[in-house]
């Protein structure tokens, strides 16, 4: 498989709010690429009253 295209370094590649059933934004999902291909994968939480996981953000993000 080739590369996506992308700059040099690692880059943002994507970025995702997490949203809570309340509407409560309590983090994030960042994306990172280096040369094309996915490079590491974040959770960041903004929140110590909600515990944010992957978990979290994969029910945050279905339709």
């Amino acid at each position: 498989m080739e590369p996506a295209p992308s700059g040099p370094g690692t880059v943002v590649a994507a970025e995702v709010q997490i949203f809570t059933e309340d509407g409560e934004c309590p983090g994030e999902v960042l994306v990172f690429a280096q040369g094309g291909y996915l490079s590491w994968l974040e959770v960041c939480s903004w929140s110590d009253d909600i515990e944010v996981t992957l978990a979290t953000a994969q029910r945050s993000l279905r339709p």
